[in-house]
């Protein structure tokens, strides 16, 4: 059976820090999304996986090095048997596990009922069962990149965890970058008839061209022109639900917000807004008869922006 510590590439005293990040490193490379139909790739990555299932955990790992348990997690007898207990020599001695005994069943009885009476105190109980108690599978974590549209909107994901196992990931409407959905029994498999452990699945919300968010309510910077936000009118804005028409009220300045009930994400049975900032935007190249109007009208009118606000 592999040594675990050779399957993640460690040392035997290396820290959980570094046997986290050597499986991090590991199973980034031989995922079986990474590796489409390799079937040594995914081999290597189930066995890793289970490295560290033993090693992760630092009560399996402390059994482990001390020989409690083997590579795969299965108790290790606690003493062998060759016509008689451990290895002594036909003329009596000691055992690998400390037994003292001579060549007769009953010193060899005598030793187990002296054990018996130093009770756990003198380590190993003879009388106890050697069967190992049920213990829950470790964890198993993935990261899920999903679209801005799919965190709002919610969608369904077909992704292969780290155990090697295909499911199918529902991500609510609503789910914010950052957050984990928690699957009970999905992770890497309990010991001796235990639990599985469970799967966390963190969101990985990509960056969207013109849209954003703060808490429930979505943001957009929109573009107008000059006229529109003199004179006012209608415009075509994007939601995540499609596109709508925004009415921009007339005498509109850059940094106007207006706002989309329920275009938002959701959150329960209600959804956010979608906040819409104006930004007036000029013709490129500028316009030589809008040029000679502003100076003529500029003589006429006059007016100071920068002094109410107190930058003048």
């Amino acid at each position: 059976m592999d040594d675990p510590y050779k399957l993640l590439g460690v040392a035997r005293d290396a820290t959980q820090d570094q046997i986290k990040s050597a499986y991090r490193k590991l199973a980034r490379s031989l995922h079986p999304d990474v590796n489409p139909d390799n079937k040594q790739a995914e081999e290597k990555f189930k066995k890793v996986s289970s490295a560290y299932d033993l090693l992760g955990d630092q009560a399996k790992r402390a059994r482990f090095d001390a020989g409690e348990i083997d590579a795969s997690g299965a108790e290790k007898p606690r003493y062998g048997y060759r016509g008689g207990f451990g290895d002594g020599a036909a003329s009596g001695g000691r055992s690998s596990d400390g037994f003292r005994f001579g060549n007769s069943a009953d010193d060899i009885f005598a030793e187990l009922l002296r054990r018996r009476s130093k009770g756990r105190a003198g380590g190993w109980n003879p009388f106890e069962s050697d069967e190992a108690s049920p213990t829950k599978g470790a964890d198993a974590e993935y990261s899920l990149r999903i679209s801005f549209t799919e965190s709002v909107m919610g969608t369904t994901k077909r992704i292969t965890l780290p155990t090697g196992k295909n499911l199918d990931v529902k991500v609510p409407a609503g789910t914010k970058d950052g957050a984990k959905l928690r699957l009970k029994g999905q992770g890497h498999p309990g010991r001796s008839n235990g639990p599985a452990g469970d799967a966390l699945i963190e969101m990985k919300v990509e960056s969207h061209p013109f849209f954003s968010r703060d808490g429930n309510d979505i943001l957009a910077t929109v573009p107008v022109t000059l006229p529109e936000a003199v004179l006012g009118g209608k415009v075509t804005v994007p939601t995540v639900d499609g596109k709508v028409t925004l009415t921009i009220p007339a005498g509109s300045n850059s940094g106007t917000v207006l706002r989309l009930k329920g275009k938002g994400a959701p959150h329960g049975k209600a959804r956010g807004d979608q906040l819409v900032t104006l930004k007036v935007v000029l013709p490129e190249p500028p316009d030589g008869e809008l040029e000679s109007f502003l100076k003529s009208w500029t003589a006429k009118h006059p007016y100071d922006v920068r002094s109410k606000v107190g930058m003048s």
